[in-house]
Order: C-alpha cells, then structure tokens, then sequence
C-alpha cells in the first residue's frame, strides 16, 4: 500500500477517541477490516457469509466473530477468527487502528472493528462452512455517494437509520455498513475523491 495512505488511515484512527460500549449482557466480538492496495488502488475485503450460519446468514460481512476464554484481546479474536475464516495469517496483518465499539441490531453483540493493512497477492484459504465469497470492492467505488443510501426503519418504537452501499450485485448493509460508514468519514472526511 502506498505509504502515505497506510499512515493517513493510522494517523486518522488514532487521533479521535474510540466509543467503547462496556455492557456486560452484550456478548463481545470483534471484526477485521482487511485493506490492501492493487493496482486498481486501495482494495478493502469484504465475506459473503455462509447461508447455514445461525447468525447474520448470507450477509456481507467482515472476517470476524466471537471472542473465545483463549483470546488475549479482542485484537486476538479478530485476527483469530481471520485465519479460521479465510485463512488470513495473523503475522501477515499489519493492524492500523480500531473503531467504534458497534452494537448489533438483532443478536446481542457489541463488536469491535480492527482495521488491518494485508499483503497482496495473498493466497486465501477460504472455509466454505462459514464463508461463500470473498469480495474485494475498490474504495473509489464505496466513496462514490452515488452507491450509498439512508433508510429510516422502525425499531424499538423509534426511528433507526439504516445505511446501505450498493457495488454491482452485492449490498453492504447492517453493521458492516456502519462499521464501513464510520471508517470513510474518519479517514476520508473531506470529499469523495479518490486518494
């Protein structure tokens, strides 16, 4: 990755203060976010998940799950649950930073984003229980507002925004989007041009 994106991405997730949600009757999760850089630019890898999961099935989703009595940290869980999932190799995860602490909507998870710099080319290993596809999609293309839309759903007797990018066939929605939303507007605040 060009260096000077690798460090604005750093410099950008470290300089604001992280929300953490510390609710001990939400389960603890954690998800990477892998970025890498080809030569269509920077990349960031997102999972189909599996249609047999019993959470979040056939979802666009990061790499990532719940965090287990032998993780260390939820940095552990994350990178863990990376290599089970598509057989990304924890050395070969440059971590950049984390974001918010996201509560999901339907199942009781609070989850922590990591987001992580790979190599590339990269010779995944895909587990085929829990994943169907993986989906490289360029940033330009989440950047561009075209692809982005808001909903207002009623949850919990209020109104809930609900944020979805649309790539070709596939749609980013849910947590994933959140988590996706709040990474461009910490690292690409300024405009939707590519970097």
């Amino acid at each position: 990755m060009n260096r000077s994106i690798r460090e604005q991405i750093r410099r950008a997730l470290a300089k604001r203060r992280r929300q953490v949600v510390a609710d001990p009757r939400l389960r603890r999760a954690a998800v990477l976010m892998p970025v890498y850089e080809d030569g269509n630019g920077l990349q960031i890898l997102f999972t189909k998940r599996s249609e047999e999961l019993p959470q979040h099935k056939g979802q666009i989703a990061f790499p990532g799950g719940t965090q287990q009595p032998e993780d260390q940290s939820l940095h552990a869980t994350a990178l863990r649950e990376s290599e089970e999932e598509v057989g990304l190799r924890p050395g070969d995860v440059e971590v950049l930073g984390e974001l918010d602490d996201t509560v999901t909507a339907t199942s009781n998870f609070v989850v922590t984003p990591f987001v992580g710099f790979i190599p590339c080319p990269y010779s995944f290993r895909v587990n085929p229980v829990e994943i169907v596809e993986l989906i490289p999609i360029p940033l330009s293309l989440l950047r561009d507002p075209s692809r982005f839309r808001e909903e207002l759903w009623d949850r919990d007797g209020g109104k809930t925004s609900m944020y979805f990018y649309t790539v070709g066939s596939h749609v980013i929605w849910g947590l994933t989007a959140r988590i996706l939303k709040q990474f461009l507007e910490t690292v690409f605040p300024a405009s939707t041009a590519t970097p």
